[in-house]
């Protein structure tokens, strides 16, 4: 088996579901099933992914929605797998950032034959780096294993806290607005309920004044959101 090659299966049928981690298997490569676009959010949070095989049709967040929340932040061959068959849905995900369409029913030969000339499209490329590792005032994230550390002292964050933090230091000048800040790292529609955010928020300075309590690293714009302090 090839151990650095991870396929995510984004698809909320059982049966599809392991059809096609099985495909995947047969192949030589590791398989991680998804059944729901939140899940297989939290799963692209996690790690960097070979591939995606993503349906459209999906609870909690919907393919599409998907697809454009993750279209400037990983870099990875997306291939979709869908039962629309409608000319105008094939053209809008390939414009979001999707690299290939296959429409169910499939033969398990084409998806596993589509899903090798990607990975060999995207090797031939180069395999585009991950986000660098950013430093602030002696606090430094590493997005790869997904650490932060304050003078070489590790932040021990819940992954919604490193989340919150990683789009903060790899945006320095943007204000986040609540609204944006939980669809970025909850997956989920915003509905104008502050208390998630407002709890991750405060545990999150807590944690960063406790390791380093002479620096303020996240600073409150009122009426408008949050952002690193300049």
């Amino acid at each position: 088996m090839n151990q650095s090659v991870h396929i995510l299966v984004a698809e909320d049928d059982n049966d599809i579901n392991r059809l096609l981690c099985n495909i995947i298997r047969k192949s030589g490569y590791i398989a991680q099933p998804a059944y729901s676009g939140t899940e297989a959010l939290l799963y692209l949070g996690q790690r960097a992914w070979s591939l995606l095989l993503l349906d459209l049709m999906l609870p909690g967040l919907s393919g599409e929605e998907l697809l454009i929340q993750i279209k400037d932040r990983d870099a990875m061959p997306i291939i979709i797998i869908s039962a629309k068959q409608e000319s105008q849905t094939k053209v809008t995900v390939l414009r979001n950032g999707a690299n290939d369409f296959i429409t169910k029913p499939f033969d398990t030969e084409e998806v596993s034959a589509r899903i090798d000339t990607q990975l060999r499209l995207y090797a031939r490329m180069g395999r585009p780096s991950l986000p660098e590792v950013r430093e602030y005032r002696g606090l430094v994230l590493d997005p790869e294993p997904r650490t932060v550390a304050y003078q070489g002292v590790e932040l021990h964050l819940t992954s919604r806290e490193f989340d919150i933090l990683f789009l903060l230091m790899h945006h320095p000048k943007k204000v986040f607005a609540k609204s944006n800040l939980y669809e970025r790292v909850w997956g989920e529609n915003y509905y104008g309920d502050d208390n998630a955010i407002n709890v991750h928020i405060s545990n999150l300075r807590g944690k960063l004044s406790k390791a380093a309590p002479d620096h303020e690293f996240i600073e409150t714009v009122w009426g408008l959101g949050y952002r690193l302090k300049p």
